[in-house]
């Protein structure tokens, strides 16, 4: 009797990015589907979007059998985690692999949440047309039919970092400090989108010198009402004199213009203020979902607060992640202080791991997040927002019109980091690659084929493609340019965190 195994589709909040999803996940599920059965198996579906928790508890819950959940755009952690954990049950995430139907995001952020409460789970991916044609993908998927679980290679993971004298000696500049005055973070809202792996609250932050403050994002709405206007008048006239070009009207945008961008500014400024009211070092900004429907969105003013070339800046970088993802905040806030220790500029990227390609025999990520990206990925220049290009975000998913942060980034060598929980535990995961500049016909396809709107940065994360979509923990990772992984995983080590260097045998 053939084994039988339910598929299910997880889903976003939002009624609109699946109804644009739904032919792309058909197709999908149709493709799984065949491959299943030519492996002997018996796939039914379990009906509908999973779009809140409790459609998740309430299909998945009861399901014994082993389950696939189908990753074929962006969908929210808890729409797949809240049903099956504490259940052990095979589970397998398969995705396919595409920048314009991002399911590769969704799945590893799912994973990520799964991992965070104790989930065993495998995942699965194919770029091809016909998946029954891809001899790894159907090799992996019979490795999970037959075991409940697919083994991929760990040669790229290791859990030593070679630190030299000197990293280990800025490390302990940066780790002396902390525990002299530990790193506040002002916490807007909570994490966003259901992001369960991106929150470690102070029962994990306070041992590694880490402190959250939490401020109700109706805060930002209330206070912009006390913005001066002659500060949004200035803060506007500094962005346009420092380089920022606004694509006003672009694309059919016609409620993108300069009101838009002074709403954004107003945000800016609150979150400044409450910075200095709280004495805050670092930013973790929800946004999403609460605001929607109330504020712009909140991009440009996180690119500005990445930036030191800012409206009212003291000259210093305020690390902010977007979604209120601790997960990235911490490793940027720890990475800036190396960065500055080290004499080298204090700009640290948060991006999505969006999706890539062959380049030059190497294989390139695809790295773009809506604007928490900095000015000086653009430019490396920190008195500059030169580079800088503000987009009207999307309006299927951002009803109130505002503009990104976005530019191509410079290539250069750079330093990644994550922080996850694993197993009861906090990880930092720590890598050295390089930004890559693509031929020019080869960007605008890529980025097309993404996000037009979004920052752009081609990195080689100097491991293998596989050793990111089997292992990493996260949707998010945050970037720096220069050397600085001995420090990192020498700070990391100090703070509590258990160290994975994912590093290929070149690096």
């Amino acid at each position: 009797m053939p084994r039988k195994i339910a598929v299910f589709w997880p889903g976003d909040y939002r009624q609109r990015p699946n109804e644009l999803a739904l032919d792309n996940v058909e197709r999908a599920t149709t493709q799984l589907e065949s491959a299943i059965k030519k492996l002997g198996g018996s796939p039914y579906r379990v009906p509908g979007f999973l779009t809140k928790p409790h459609e998740s508890i309430e299909r998945l819950g009861p399901i014994d059998d082993p389950m696939i959940g189908v990753c074929v755009h962006w969908f929210y952690g808890p729409h797949t985690t809240d049903g099956v954990v504490g259940k052990s049950n095979p589970l397998l995430l398969a995705s396919n692999f595409s920048g314009t139907w991002p399911g590769l995001v969704g799945l590893l952020n799912t994973g990520a949440c799964l991992e965070s409460v104790g989930r065993k789970f495998s995942r699965i991916w194919t770029s091809a047309d016909d998946w029954t044609r891809d001899s790894a993908f159907m090799e992996r998927l019979d490795e999970w039919c037959g075991s409940g679980v697919i083994q991929y290679p760990e040669d790229e993971v290791g859990y030593a970092v070679t630190i030299s004298n000197e990293a280990r000696d800025r490390a302990q500049q940066v780790y002396d400090a902390i525990r002299k005055r530990r790193v506040l973070a002002l916490m807007l809202g909570d994490t966003s989108m259901g992001m369960i792996n991106g929150y470690f609250g102070p029962r994990r932050l306070n041992p590694i010198g880490f402190t959250e403050h939490k401020v109700d994002q109706a805060w930002i709405i209330h206070r912009g009402k006390e913005i001066a206007a002659k500060r949004i008048d200035d803060a506007l006239a500094f962005v346009k004199d420092r380089g920022v070009q606004f694509h006003y009207g672009a694309d059919g945008a016609a409620d993108f213009d300069e009101s838009a961008t002074r709403e954004q500014l107003r945000d800016y400024l609150v979150v400044l203020d409450l910075l200095e009211e709280f004495k805050a070092d670092c930013v973790g900004w929800q946004y999403q979902l609460g605001l929607l429907p109330l504020r712009p969105p909140s991009d440009f003013a996180e690119g500005l607060l990445n930036s030191a070339c800012r409206p009212e800046s003291n000259g210093d970088t305020v690390s902010c992640a977007t979604e209120g993802d601790q997960g990235n905040l911490v490793p940027m806030e720890m990475m800036k202080r190396l960065l500055l220790a080290k004499g080298l500029p204090q700009a640290v990227m948060f991006h999505d791991v969006r999706w890539g390609g062959e380049h030059d025999g190497r294989f390139v990520w695809v790295l773009l997040n809506s604007g928490s990206c900095g000015a000086f990925a653009f430019n490396h220049d920190m008195n500059t927002l030169r580079g800088v290009h503000s987009y009207r975000q999307p309006a299927a998913y951002f009803p109130v019109p505002g503009g990104t942060f976005a530019g191509e980034s410079l290539p250069g060598e750079m330093t990644w980091a994550r922080a996850y929980l694993k197993d009861g535990e906090l990880w930092m995961d720590v890598g050295k690659g390089a930004v890559v500049a693509l031929p020019p016909e080869k960007r605008d396809a890529w980025w097309e084929g993404t996000t037009r709107q979004w920052p752009f940065m081609a990195a080689d994360l100097g491991v293998r493609q596989d050793t990111i979509m089997a292992h990493y923990m996260s949707n998010h990772v945050a970037v720096a340019y220069g050397d600085i992984l001995g420090e990192m995983a020498a700070l990391s080590q100090m703070l509590g965190f258990r160290v994975r260097l994912l590093a290929g045998s070149a690096s």
